[in-house]
């Protein structure tokens, strides 16, 4: 049995330090503690006579922390985009008039993102034509019930 997979001990053992780290991290306490040593650092300055190495220290410390905090940053922003888009995709697979070409739409390629966003700004620019927009589900339904209210030339059918 390897522990070092994700789904082993080692792994959860790293999620669970990220994920205290990532909460940590975006503290006031954790900005507070920042703020404190970069003053600390400033008020030392002229005990080291602002020499090479009083500088090093600063920039050495910093350019890790930045290297491991891009790291942390990225997992996170992985992580809760994973769980924005699961919870996206059960909204639109339970909601009745809903598209499910769109469950996994992160997947598709940026032209085809693109198309799509094309479309729903037709669809924008329908609803706002109608006074309630929870009436249309879906572009097609939009393009429908728009031509059905208004007629080939744009105009109110009677």
């Amino acid at each position: 049995m390897s522990t070092v997979k994700t789904g082993g001990t080692f792994g959860r053992r790293m999620e669970a330090l990220s994920e205290r780290v990532t909460r940590f991290t975006g503290s006031t306490c954790a900005f507070t503690l920042a703020l404190v040593v970069v003053l600390f650092w400033a008020v030392i300055g002229p005990v080291f006579h602002f020499s090479n190495t009083w500088q090093l220290v600063i920039n050495t410390g910093t350019t890790i922390v930045t290297f491991l905090m891009v790291f942390l940053i990225q997992r996170s922003h992985n992580k809760d985009s994973l769980a924005i888009h699961l919870k996206l995709n059960e909204i639109v697979a339970a909601m009745e008039g809903a598209s499910n070409r769109l469950v996994d739409a992160e997947a598709f390629s940026e032209k085809e993102l693109q198309t799509l966003e094309k479309y729903y700004a037709e669809l924008a620019t329908l609803a706002k034509k109608d006074v309630n927009v929870t009436d249309s589900h879906s572009i097609d339904e939009a393009r429908e019930r728009h031509s059905v209210k208004h007629g080939p030339r744009g105009r109110r059918a009677s």
